[in-house]
């Protein structure tokens, strides 16, 4: 596929020394990561029960053959039926042994769902998201409104630990994502209809009840939210929102007549990964193509060939978004994810590869119900 011309633009940019310079301190940066977790998660004193048992599989030491991202390709592929079932204290580490510890799990879309433990890490990525906020369109100090998964998922927790972290307090509505998903599958719109309006207006109470300033919502709760009421004059100024199935389109409808003058965030973020940032949009370039770039050295994405996972694609042309992730917490080299897009240049901020155009893999549109994303 060829680039398109906003995708060649930057590409230029590749020669600039500058972000030469970024580029590599970044890739140093992830392969001295890369040995540190490594180092963690197979040594018998440290380690995690699942991987020091799987490393007596392996035909190479990861303590001595890991030296660097790359060598990651020696582990093959994580696999997704490790993660459905238990017991799940096999996944974690002897390190963290006696830390608080919470089971998080994915929506199910694809089978049975994959759970992942937790100590800290939700809070240490929605830190790191909270530090990129703008302090004019987020205020510090200021309420949220969370609209969207709770438990057994972590984004309930993460929001909440989010608004805290900046000063405020969070309130939520809940909802249960896998209903909605049945009432898709089952193609019970009347019921589907029933359900948005029932979480739409416990929202709209909170919202004409308390001073609230930031939401995090999903694309479709926030057209239908933003249909009742003015969210800027009830006084929003700061939204994130995510959804795999946000793109361009919904991007300039929600900027132009969703929420116009609200500071409008997409994000990428699931239970396994963390979550990815979008690029800054810029009103003096136009575009509205999001693209999503990991949270490095912490996640790592890499765009490949859906038929080839070790083969990465070239820029601008569409692939399988392979996920990394690498914490003291959880340690899962190259997963290929549901989701699919295209190879998106690094930039001065985030100087390693994203993902433009980001959605749900192709080969699963028949068999993957999005329902509230």
């Amino acid at each position: 596929m060829p680039m398109t011309e906003t995708q060649s633009t930057p590409a230029a940019t590749l020669q600039d020394p500058e972000l030469q310079r970024r580029a590599d301190a970044a890739r140093e940066q992830l392969d001295a990561h890369v040995r540190q977790i490594v180092a963690w998660h197979f040594h018998p004193d440290t380690g995690c029960p699942f991987w020091l048992e799987k490393s007596q599989e392996f035909d190479f030491d990861p303590l001595q053959d890991i030296r660097g991202f790359d060598d990651l390709k020696l582990f093959g592929h994580f696999q997704d039926e490790w993660l459905r079932g238990g017991p799940v204290r096999r996944w974690l580490p002897k390190g963290l042994e006696g830390e608080p510890v919470y089971v998080f799990e994915t929506g199910g879309t694809t089978g049975i769902p994959k759970s992942r433990i937790n100590c800290h890490d939700f809070e240490v990525d929605y830190e790191q998201f909270a530090d990129t906020l703008d302090d004019q369109t987020f205020p510090r100090g200021s309420d949220w409104l969370m609209l969207g998964p709770t438990g057994p998922r972590r984004l309930r927790l993460a929001i909440e630990h989010l608004a805290q972290y900046r000063g405020g307090i969070s309130f939520h509505v809940d909802l249960d994502p896998r209903w909605v998903t049945g009432l898709v599958k089952a193609q019970r719109w009347d019921e589907l209809e029933a359900y948005k309006e029932h979480v739409t207006g416990q929202a709209l109470k909170i919202l004409r009840a308390h001073e609230i300033r930031c939401i995090f919502t999903t694309p479709k709760l926030l057209e239908h939210l933003a249909s009742k009421i003015d969210l800027v004059k009830y006084g929003i100024s700061g939204i994130f929102c995510g959804g795999t199935e946000m793109n361009a389109d919904f991007h300039r409808f929600a900027r132009e007549e969703l929420v116009p003058g609200a500071d409008f965030r997409p994000v990428y973020g699931n239970t396994l990964m963390g979550l990815a940032r979008a690029k800054p949009f810029d009103p003096a370039e136009g575009d509205y193509t999001i693209s999503y770039y990991a949270p490095a050295p912490r996640a790592m994405f890499e765009i490949v060939d859906p038929d080839d996972l070790d083969q990465t694609v070239g820029y601008g042309e569409t692939g399988r978004v392979l996920l990394t992730t690498l914490t003291r917490e959880f340690f899962m080299p190259r997963f290929a994810e549901r989701d699919e897009g295209e190879r998106a240049l690094p930039t001065l901020d985030t100087p390693w590869d994203g993902v433009s155009n980001l959605r749900l893999f192709s080969r699963f549109a028949k068999k993957v119900a999005v329902g509230v994303y």
